[in-house]
């Protein structure tokens, strides 16, 4: 497939590996950086996604999307994203990515909107649920970089693999896109909602660390066994 991920906000708190470990199956290991693991929440604009050689189809190919995610890697060394949910207001999208992909999605009321200060206001209630509703506000700050290797953000940001844990065992999807362009964001207000709904205990603190990024065109491949789970 072909998507287009814009307008990213990238949150992360620091986290108990014990207890990331514990949520993981089988295959899988937490991943950390310098001894530090982290539980990530990402909104961002999900633009022109189809299948490859497929033209943009109105209404379906453009949506929101809000994820809750945490890093690991598989018996093969392999780096790689989990994902607790995936949020997105594409019911359509919903559907084919837990049935080909088999990954946590679910439907949400989505907005996002930007004032004339470029302040964003992204809103996600799931199912439409106004009592769960989560809120973020926040503009970019400073100048665009990219992310040196072996630098926190290198950790957090150059994942090319995903896991997903299918009726046929783990399986991994790679994706493929330049490096992320970011800069720091000014971060005005967010929830915790999110954590609740997928099991966890809020943080009730600020992220240990927030960027934005204007986005990257990505390539998304098929699922398939891993490394692990086929020796």
């Amino acid at each position: 497939m072909y998507q287009s991920w814009r307008d990213l906000l990238f949150l992360h708190w620091e986290w108990d590996a014990d207890e990331l470990q514990r949520t993981l199956p089988e295959g899988l290991r937490v991943d950390q950086h310098e001894g530090q693991c982290y539980l990530g929440v990402v909104p961002f604009k999900m633009r022109r996604v189809r299948p490859r050689f497929v033209p943009n189809v109105p209404g379906i190919s453009n949506f929101l999307e809000l994820n809750l995610r945490t890093y690991v890697y598989d018996g093969n060394d392999t780096p790689g994203v989990w994902f607790y949910s995936l949020d997105a207001n594409q019911r359509l999208a919903v559907t084919v990515a837990r049935r080909f992909f088999h990954l946590p999605y679910h439907w949400a009321r989505m907005e996002i909107i930007t004032d004339d200060e470029d302040v964003m206001t992204y809103t996600s209630a799931r199912g439409g649920d106004p009592s769960v509703e989560d809120r973020y506000r926040y503009r970019g700050i400073g100048s665009k970089r990219r992310a040196e290797p072996g630098s926190l953000e290198f950790f957090l940001l150059e994942r090319y693999v995903l896991f997903a844990d299918t009726p046929r065992g783990l399986q991994a999807g790679r994706v493929y896109h330049e490096p992320y362009p970011f800069r720091d964001v000014e971060l005005l207000d967010w929830d915790e909602q999110l954590f609740a709904l997928d099991g966890f205990e809020p943080p009730r603190r600020a992220p240990d660390h927030a960027v934005i990024s204007p986005g990257v065109d990505v390539s998304v491949y098929a699922l398939g066994t891993t490394s692990s789970n086929s020796s």
